[in-house]
């Protein structure tokens, strides 16, 4: 990630304007054991399935990846200057540690691999924006028996 002291001064002092989103605590609850839970991945690296449209900049979308995708049918359409995407290229587990996660379920750390993880657009200037699609992907995550999510920031 890009320090704010590497940025031109205007576009430093810009993102220092942007005020944080403003988000009340909610309800804690008492999950099951990893042992027994169902995980899936959600990451902001705008990956997707080369037959799946590209992200735009700014998207606020997502895209569904199954827990046995190959990694070679996955591309990325998230480009920024600020992020070097060498490491995805070599090990797409750095931004979806998918291998890692089948890893944990078959040394029985976690219960199981949920069907399906999913993948936004990072760089999204405006958060609350994502809302919509948020709240539908923890419905999907809630229908598919999702336990516990691992949030993968790009």
């Amino acid at each position: 990630m890009v320090r704010l002291s590497d940025l031109h001064p205007e576009e430093a002092e810009n993102m220092l304007r942007v005020p944080p989103a403003d988000i009340a605590p909610g309800s804690w609850i008492t999950p099951k054991p990893l042992a027994e839970s169902t995980v899936a991945l959600l990451t902001t690296s705008g990956l997707h399935r080369r037959d799946d449209p590209p992200f735009l900049p700014g998207a606020l979308d997502y895209r569904l990846i199954p827990a046995d995708v190959d990694f070679g049918d996955l591309t990325c359409s998230h480009h920024s200057t600020n992020w070097d995407r060498s490491a995805l290229q070599q090990d797409p587990n750095v931004v979806l540690p998918l291998e890692r996660l089948h890893e944990l379920a078959s040394a029985g750390e976690i219960g199981s691999v949920a069907n399906w993880h999913y993948a936004f657009m990072g760089g999204v200037p405006d958060p609350e924006k994502l809302e919509p699609s948020a709240r539908e992907v923890g419905r999907l995550l809630r229908q598919d028996g999702v336990d516990a999510v691992v949030l993968v920031p790009v």
